[in-house]
C-alpha cells in the first residue's frame, strides 16, 4: 500500500537507486530543489536546466497517475497518483530525457550542467 504523501529520492546517471527523504540537518553544500509539476497530461516546465547535483522533484497534480521514467534507465519515479511527489538528483552533468510510462506521449528533459 502507497502513503498518498509518498516521497523518494533517485539519483540521475546511477540507475534506479532508491533512497527514501530522511529528515535532519542539511549539509552546507546543499544543492537547489527545482519543481517539476504534472498537470493536464504535461510535465512543466518541460525542459529544465540545472546544476548537477541539484534535485528535481516531480508532484502530481493531474487526477491520473503518472511516473517520471529517463530513457536511459537513469531513474524512474514509479507510479504518482494525485498529490504523490518523488525526488531525483543528479550527479552527473548530462541530459536526461524522461516520459510518462503510463502517457508515453508525455515528455520532458532535465539539462544538468
Amino acid at each position: 500500500m502507497t502513503h498518498p504523501n509518498r516521497r523518494q529520492t533517485m539519483l540521475l546517471g546511477l540507475g534506479a537507486l532508491a533512497l527514501p527523504l530522511a529528515g535532519g540537518k542539511a549539509s552546507a553544500a546543499s544543492h537547489a530543489v527545482h519543481v517539476v509539476e504534472i498537470e493536464n497530461f504535461k510535465f512543466s516546465p518541460a525542459t529544465l536546466q540545472m546544476e548537477a547535483g541539484d534535485k528535481v522533484q516531480f508532484i502530481n497534480r493531474d487526477s491520473a497517475p503518472h511516473t517520471a521514467t529517463a530513457d536511459n534507465g537513469a531513474f524512474d519515479t514509479g507510479r504518482l497518483r494525485r498529490g504523490q511527489d518523488a525526488t531525483v538528483e543528479s550527479k552527473a552533468a548530462g541530459e536526461y530525457s524522461y516520459i510518462c510510462a503510463i502517457h508515453p506521449r508525455m515528455k520532458g528533459t532535465i539539462v544538468a550542467s
